[in-house]
């Protein structure tokens, strides 16, 4: 739809004002505007002849309009305009970069009063003044006027970017370089559009209420799990990409095996022989969330949060009588809950902990492919592919011991075949997408890693991404003559693979303009609407405790958590010991960077002071 309401800020003479007007229907209302006085004016012809030509055509014209305080300009009813237009704003002579900044920070903190909630701003800058990768060359950013970072301060986002072209509205002659009758030299030069930003406020753990047996409780979701619980992606009538790609995957595997697909609702952990989850007992435990639930008696339908969530599917509870209890607490730690009537339980790792259940059911068919679904969460270092919550599909196969070789193959065959064609389903859409798919061979001489080489994530060296796995195992009391294999894929790392999606962060937005790029029966490569985001990084360094060893995992974690994911990278930068008392430092340096809101220095250095207090509270360490 075209804007109907346009507002144009710093006009010099008026020509891209009367050029625009002139490119419009009769529906758009332009409003335009310059800080200059009617009489600064009155010795430029050239002014005073679009003067007239915006006058003939019905175009308000208001004089003396300060940009940074545009809310003073326009009374409220006047206001929610679609597009706001800066072109080559400058502070005038040889002002430095600097000063353009606190321009255009000004600029961009005015706006928001004045912008209709989807409306736009347009900005032209000349070659290299944005500092973005679409300059080029592209300035050293400190000696750019960073103006991603900028419209960050008036919460807004960079979603397009493109030359800037006299072309598009001919008669315009940009003027007023360096207070000069001069022109910006135009080569080189950019349109910067920019959005409004989701609000950073509000994102604060939601409590939630579950049904455990007759009993209901109450538990508030992890910090670093904020916004990622209770989400919904892959059920019906959802278009989610992570959905699409789930469908997809079981619809292909359904040509080549019988299928039964399984509902996800395995609240306990079953008891007894847990020899499948062996090796995924020892790491995935450690890095379980673990919570406490709360004996919660209230009639109340809602709690924080909104509706009652309901969150049975989500959980694994390990009674009292579970071999597996939470590696961070003690016995005095567990007699203490039992006391205040909490429960501690663990939102399950991976959907391996219901493979024995399944397997062990009265349901379970030999020869026909059981699928589970659902999302999984587990602790994890800050990696570009590791994500905390994920979506996991699990694929079940029992078959003969004696058939073991043919329905192996023949599994392997057809997944290769199904994740093939997905990955190249963009390319025939004209993306650059290059994957490769391979099974890899475990020392264990029985299991598959699934390895993904890819070259879509805007790099020119592949990408090896490992987004699954194939497990063999024969533990089954029922079916004792029975082999099984399970395949667990990991659908977020598979959908950003099809799509071209760089950040998995991106797949659990809440911003709607995310769900716009996937077309129903279609599959394009991915837009971002938020371009070059600013990076901001901070050192932290700490004395280590010597009586308590240092969880690095845990450190990870709360960074997570206090920077609601914005925190993209921590490095080890150096260890220190005292030569006198033999104290221990470590120095880390972390990078701040969002990929769908606007982010400030002043929200990181408020987060990074508060992570400073978090892991000296939590982790026993002194920072320096």
């Amino acid at each position: 739809m075209a804007p109907r309401r346009l507002l144009l800020v710093g006009e010099g003479n008026f020509s891209f004002a009367a050029a625009l007007s002139e490119t419009l229907d009769a529906s758009a209302r332009v409003t335009a505007t310059c800080l200059q006085r009617p009489a600064d004016l009155a010795r430029d012809p050239v002014a005073g002849e679009n003067l007239q030509r915006l006058r003939e055509r019905g175009t308000e014209v208001r004089f003396g309009v300060d940009c940074t305080r545009l809310a003073d300009a326009f009374e409220l009813h006047q206001r929610e305009f679609d597009r706001i237009y800066f072109n080559f704003p400058h502070c005038g002579r040889k002002a430095g970069v600097a000063k353009n900044r606190e321009l255009l920070a000004k600029f961009f903190q005015s706006c928001k009063d004045v912008l209709a909630e989807e409306g736009e701003v347009h900005v032209a800058l000349c070659r290299g003044q944005g500092g973005t990768p679409a300059d080029k060359p592209m300035r050293e950013w400190h000696n750019s006027w960073q103006v991603v970072a900028m419209a960050a301060l008036g919460g807004f986002i960079l979603s397009d970017v493109h030359p800037f072209s006299c072309e598009v509205v001919p008669g315009y002659k940009c003027t007023g370089y360096r207070s000069q009758d001069k022109s910006f030299h135009l080569e080189g030069a950019l349109n910067h559009i920019f959005t409004r930003s989701l609000p950073f406020e509000g994102s604060q753990p939601r409590i939630f209420r579950i049904k455990l047996g007759d009993q209901w409780f109450s538990f508030a979701e992890p910090d670093a799990l904020v916004g990622k619980l209770n989400r919904g992606f892959l059920e019906a009538p959802s278009c989610h990409p992570i959905r699409t790609i789930n469908e997809k995957l079981i619809a292909e595997l359904g040509k080549a095996f019988p299928l039964q697909r399984l509902k996800c609702s395995f609240p306990f952990l079953p008891e007894g022989s847990t020899s499948v989850l062996t090796s995924w007992n020892c790491d995935s435990l450690s890095a379980a969330f673990w919570i406490s639930l709360c004996e919660d008696n209230s009639n109340s339908e809602s709690l924080t949060g909104g509706t009652t969530q309901d969150m049975e599917d989500f959980l694994v509870l390990f009674s009292e009588f579970s071999l597996l209890k939470d590696p961070g607490r003690d016995s005095k730690e567990e007699a203490h809950e039992e006391i205040y009537g909490q429960t501690k339980v663990c939102l399950r790792p991976s959907l391996l902990v219901h493979v024995q259940a399944v397997i062990q059911g009265p349901d379970f068919l030999p020869g026909s492919l059981h699928v589970l679904s659902g999302p999984v969460f587990r602790k994890c270092h800050i990696l570009p592919f590791t994500m905390p919550a994920f979506h996991e599909t699990l694929f079940i196969l029992g078959f003969n011991k004696n058939l073991k070789g043919g329905y192996l193959q023949s599994l392997l065959d057809h997944l290769k075949g199904a994740l093939d064609s997905l990955l190249i389903q963009t390319l025939l859409e004209g993306s650059k997408l290059s994957s490769s798919v391979e099974f890899v061979f475990q020392p264990n001489g029985k299991d598959y890693i699934i390895n993904v080489k890819s070259h879509n994530f805007g790099s020119d060296c592949a990408k090896d991404l490992i987004i699954g796995s194939v497990t063999t195992s024969v533990t089954s009391i029922i079916h004792k003559d029975q082999c099984f294999m399970f395949v667990s894929m990991n659908l977020d790392l598979l959908a950003m693979l099809v799509w071209g999606i760089s950040d998995w962060r991106m797949l659990w937005t809440f911003d709607h303009r995310f769900l716009k790029n996937f077309v129903p029966g279609k599959i394009e490569p991915f837009k971002s609407y938020s371009l070059y985001p600013p990076c901001y990084v901070h050192d932290i360094s700490f004395w280590l405790d010597e009586k308590k060893e240092f969880d690095e995992l845990e450190f990870h974690t709360v960074a997570r958590a206090v920077s609601q994911d914005t925190v993209i990278s921590i490095q080890f930068l150096s260890r220190f010991q005292h030569p006198k008392t033999q104290q221990v430092s470590l120095c880390y340096r972390l990078t701040y960077q969002t990929c769908d809101k606007a982010l400030t220095p002043q929200q990181v250095a408020s987060m990074q002071s508060r992570f400073r207090k978090e892991i000296q509270q939590r982790l026993h360490v002194t920072p320096r």
